[in-house]
């Protein structure tokens, strides 16, 4: 059997329901001829006639009349998925799905997101919150959430936020007992709360003053796998804690936290969110993209507190 074309079969159908050849076409836009053509070589292909033509009219044989019957529901099934895939790109809906570290969903994604679901009342959005670096196509992400110098190549990315900056802290019962450190080579004699990535290796603390950069490698007791829980020991009096600031801030205004060495805590880069160089995104995508590019975060910068409580 030669290859036969999908559209050849609307035009099938196209001729019973209209009832003859050229109504067919008028409908469609195109010759008589050429949907006789299609036609002839519809029935050519299947080896056995579909429809009788007489001078008045063309209705269909039995051959036909079966094909029509199963011919009819498969085709408005294709119709109502080209007109789901034509309102998924044209107008925003379905679901997004973005993988993002803790800080990055509590202080900068959430907060986005909770107003983008404002404006879009179609989209629905799955936030994962994952450290460890993954190919999000593999996982079936449409987005992730990194510092720059851990993206892939072929991403696009944008910046998600203001610039960062880590916060030193602990509690006023932990520095009456163990005193302040004034530089962080004084840390080494503190008692740090360490943080271990999903990886394996331990996050290393690293500072700047007067152009000298420094790195170091807390000690300390206790050794947890997220900030939430070094911010927790820190409250706790348990040790000297390395946090984001946007997690320390709320705890270092009432009181509970003293931050130290702020002179030498360096400006970090932003995070990113990225996202496949794919030329044809969904229109939720495209709607979330310049919803981002046009937040407002300095309205926004203490709308999601940390946990912590």
């Amino acid at each position: 059997m030669d290859p036969i074309r999908l559209d050849s079969f609307d035009v099938f159908v196209a001729i019973v329901r209209c009832g003859g050849f050229r109504a067919a076409a008028l409908e469609r836009g195109i010759s008589s001829s050429a949907l006789s053509q299609t036609m002839n070589n519809l029935e050519e292909a299947l080896g056995i006639r579909l429809l009788n033509r007489t001078t008045r009219s063309v209705f269909p044989t039995e051959a036909g009349q079966r094909l029509l019957e199963r011919l009819a529901p498969a085709l408005g099934d294709i119709r109502l998925a080209i007109a789901e895939i034509d309102e998924l790109r044209d107008s925003p809906s379905g679901t997004l799905k973005i993988n993002a570290p803790a800080p990055a969903v509590d202080h900068f994604l959430c907060p986005l997101v909770f107003d983008f679901m404002d404006a879009y009342s179609k989209v629905k959005i799955e936030i994962i919150s994952d450290a460890a670096v993954i190919d999000i196509v593999e996982q079936g992400f449409d987005a992730g959430v990194r510092f720059g110098k851990q993206l892939a190549q072929d991403m696009i990315a944008l910046p998600l936020g203001p610039a960062l900056r880590y916060a030193i802290v602990a509690s006023p019962d932990y520095l009456a007992r163990c005193g302040q450190p004034q530089t962080p080579h004084e840390l080494g004699d503190h008692d740090c709360v360490r943080r271990r990535f999903p990886g394996g290796t331990l996050v290393t603390w690293r500072f700047n003053e007067g152009g000298e950069d420094i790195e170091v490698t807390p000690t300390g007791r206790l050794t947890v796998s997220s900030a939430h829980n070094e911010l927790q020991a820190a409250l706790a009096g348990r040790g000297i804690a390395h946090v984001f600031d946007d997690y320390a801030k709320p705890y270092v205004q009432s009181g509970r936290l003293v931050e130290l060495l702020s002179d030498w805590s360096p400006i970090l880069p932003h995070w990113f969110l990225y996202y496949p160089s794919r030329r044809l995104p969904s229109a939720a995508m495209r709607a979330f993209l310049d919803y981002m590019r046009s937040y407002n975060w300095q309205a926004r910068s203490d709308a999601v507190p940390a946990r912590v409580r």
